[in-house]
């Protein structure tokens, strides 16, 4: 269904370049240059005070920036967004740092970013708002008398009813919802976590469908499990090698690429190769885990922790199993061009995909495209990924048990062809049903079929 007027999106970040680039960014460049539209985001640059928006694009759809000042960017994005909400959602309440300061300017720019949507809005505008920063969004357009569609998309794990008592105020998160007609989420657990929650609320009411009732408002929760550009990863891969890795003749690659955050299992990855590596067999061929994982949010203190125990557990790890002319453990803390990325997945005889908690994790998808269907690698994919529930021919693992992972990396070293290519024509029928396109499209006429707010 065709949207009545323009296509609004809000994101934490704006592309800034001329042509995006990017799975999501692709997707939604081209969403609003068919629809025609506005691009709101945060510029990445620090203020002085307070401005108003400024327009960095125009064409098809027009791109729109606003600034943070210093203390908004302490207490809105390093603060309540990734001290609070991001361990909240990532099952690691026990790292949570609530400082009801940073919450008051996490509301504020809210507020503020509010203000700056409503002013441009115009009546049939669909308004779609991303991600964990922009929570309360909804609920203070609302405020503000906008009755627009208001879609929400959630990229990370939607949290369990169970740790939602962490916030000082449980009740903020369903009400904050409440203010979109459609909330998107990444996998089925995610949509149950979601219904169980307002399931606990006496005000709200439980339809079918993922339909709900919420005092007065009425909104719907879905599973949209996002997806990639597959021709376009699967293009860069055959288009790139993958450089001088300098691999000593026949030494096989397992590949991890991750932000570095504690989510991601990186630690215990770590182990479970240092334990396969310690269980091989005199004679059997070398294997070496790439681990490319940039930083990200490093004044946060959690994130200094997790670098320097990664840190150390690769020199323990090489100091034991090393030889003149191999390393076991490559690690590489900072970002690669997403070409040499392509040309790395397809190179790879094993990509570890292992976070403790994920709301999809496109790598899982990116590498499995890139692979030559004649000779495909193998994926080894969490259960805590929303992936998980895509990807059947992945070898699922439970990352908390190192003893059988390190036994999956093993088995998946060792998997006959026909079984490798039987689980890769799996999984890539899956991603060519489920595109990045799919989902962008999917969302979109979901949401506008939804019924218009009356506000008052």
């Amino acid at each position: 269904m065709a949207a009545e007027g323009r296509l609004i999106v809000v994101s934490n970040r704006i592309p800034t370049e001329a042509t995006p680039s990017g799975g999501l960014v692709v997707a939604l460049h081209q969403a609003l240059t068919g629809r025609g539209g506005v691009w709101i985001g945060s510029s990445g640059e620090l203020a002085e005070a307070p401005g108003p928006l400024r327009r960095i694009a125009s064409g098809a759809y027009e791109r729109f920036a606003f600034d943070l000042t210093e203390a908004e960017h302490e207490g809105f994005y390093l603060g309540y967004a990734n001290s609070v909400l991001w361990p909240l959602f990532h099952r690691r309440a026990d790292l949570i740092d609530v400082q009801e300061a940073e919450r008051q300017v996490y509301l504020d720019v809210n507020d503020r970013v509010a203000e700056l949507i409503a002013g441009i809005l115009e009546p049939g505008d669909m308004v779609w708002i991303h991600d964990y920063h922009f929570l309360p969004l909804g609920q203070a357009l609302r405020r503000r008398g906008v009755g627009n569609r208001l879609g929400f998309f959630l990229h990370i794990p939607f949290p369990a009813p169970s740790d939602a008592p962490a916030l000082p105020d449980r009740r903020v998160l369903p009400e904050w919802l409440a203010g979109y007609d459609l909330i998107g989420l990444q996998a089925s657990r995610d949509v149950r976590n979601c219904i169980d929650l307002y399931g606990k609320e006496p005000t709200a009411e439980i339809g079918s469908n993922g339909r709900l009732r919420f005092g007065d408002r009425r909104l719907e929760v879905g599973a949209f499990p996002i997806g990639i550009d597959v021709d376009a990863i699967r293009d860069a891969a055959e288009a790139t090698e993958p450089g001088a890795l300098m691999l000593a003749p026949g030494t096989r690659l397992a590949l991890g690429v991750d932000r570095l955050d504690y989510s991601k299992g990186l630690p215990q990855r770590f182990d479970a190769f240092g334990k396969y590596l310690g269980a091989r067999e005199p004679g059997e061929l070398r294997t070496t885990l790439l681990q490319i994982a940039p930083p990200s949010r490093e004044d946060v203190e959690a994130y200094k922790d997790i670098r320097h125990q990664l840190e150390s557990m690769a020199g323990s790890v090489n100091g034991e199993h090393a030889a003149l002319d191999w390393t076991p453990i490559r690690y590489i803390r900072r970002q690669l061009p997403r070409d040499v990325l392509a040309g790395l997945y397809r190179r790879a005889d094993l990509c570890l995909v292992t976070p403790l908690a994920d709301g999809m994790n496109l790598v899982a998808k990116e590498y499995v495209a890139a692979q030559d269907g004649a000779d495909p690698g193998v994926l080894i994919l969490s259960h805590f990924a929303g992936a998980a529930e895509q990807l059947d021919g992945a070898v699922m693992v439970n990352p908390y048990d190192t003893e059988r992972m390190a036994k999956a990396i093993r088995d998946g070293l060792a998997m006959s062809l026909g079984d490798r290519q039987a689980r890769y024509l799996s999984m890539m029928q899956t991603l060519r049903e489920t595109d990045i396109y799919w989902w962008t499209d999917t969302f979109l006429d979901r949401l506008a079929r939804r019924p218009l707010v009356r506000v008052a």
